[in-house]
């Protein structure tokens, strides 16, 4: 009875532990998270713009995808060091 309640105890806290460590991994950088969202919502504006901008708004598209990447990486770089 008592190495149920033990184990249901450390299971319990690995498991909160797990989610903290998780959690702050993402929650660490905020404002790339933010860069994020931001670059994305500007990506789906661009995408539902009117197609006749003489290239301009493709390119656009283009960079922000560039954009999008470099800040996925930059933070799998920092979760990484």
């Amino acid at each position: 009875m008592i190495r149920r309640i033990a184990t249901a105890f450390l299971l319990t806290v690995v498991f909160i532990t797990a989610g903290f460590v998780a959690g702050r991994a993402t929650a660490a950088q905020p404002h790339m998270q933010s860069a994020l969202l931001h670059l994305r919502q500007a990506k789906d504006s661009l995408q539902k713009a009117t197609a006749d901008k003489g290239g301009h708004r493709q390119k656009a598209i283009e960079l922000v995808n560039e954009a999008i990447s470099h800040v996925e990486m930059g933070i799998e770089y920092d979760r990484k060091h």
